[in-house]
């Protein structure tokens, strides 16, 4: 019998061994898959289902309703913020992103959401005052919305639902999508490819370049 008990307990030790190793690795803030989602041309252009992504409303940080069409004729990029994530810092190249190309018209319209890891815990007012202070954030940063699961804002459903020419859930904080001059969602990239990356200037570069 303690022959039995000994081998039972060695099998046993060695399993939990071998399912810790099993475990893939994931940095405390990060989401498991970061990879983008390729290039801008992978699927024809695509509006919101039943009409224009640019007439979704929701809502910006005093609580007044908007739409996207605030910005109709800019090229947009439109991402989830959160000011606790291994990501936040990406707050400094999105706004020498914004600042690169503003005067040509480009925006940048940034959602917080408290959706990953609980890393946007603060309200509305205290989301601003962290963008402007620590940041300089002068881009558009609107009110806290779901971005994921049942209870998703109609504006992400459209951008990651089927309609979408990026379907898929968002991964994480700070995944970006380029909305064109005409309110056509021509790219999304992971929270991994930063915004100075090469691959996000050319799709900006190509919307901007398009005729109006």
């Amino acid at each position: 019998m303690k022959i039995f008990a000994g081998i039972s307990l060695v099998v046993a030790l060695l399993f939990c061994s071998w399912s810790a190793l099993a475990q893939p690795a994931n940095p405390a803030g990060h989401a498991p898959d970061h990879s983008a989602h390729g290039p801008a041309e992978a699927k024809p252009p695509a509006k919101a289902a039943g009409g224009s992504l640019l007439e979704i409303p929701f809502a910006d940080a005093k609580g007044t309703s908007e739409t996207l069409s605030l910005y109709k004729g800019q090229v947009m990029m439109v991402v989830n913020v959160a000011s606790k994530c291994g990501y936040t810092p990406q707050y400094t190249e999105l706004e020498s992103l914004y600042e690169k190309y503003k005067d040509k018209g480009f925006i940048i319209v940034a959602f917080p959401s408290n959706d990953y890891g609980g890393q946007e815990p603060g309200t509305n007012e205290e989301i601003q005052m962290f963008c402007k202070g620590k940041y300089n954030v002068t881009f558009p940063v609107k009110g806290k919305m779901p971005t994921r699961n049942d209870d998703k804002s109609p504006l992400y459903r459209a951008l990651t639902g089927p309609d979408s020419p990026f379907p898929g859930a968002i991964g994480w904080n700070f995944e970006k999508f380029i909305i064109d001059r005409q309110g056509n969602i021509v790219g999304r990239f992971k929270s991994k490819v930063k915004p100075s990356d090469a691959q996000v200037a050319e799709v900006i570069e190509k919307a901007l370049g398009a005729p109006k």
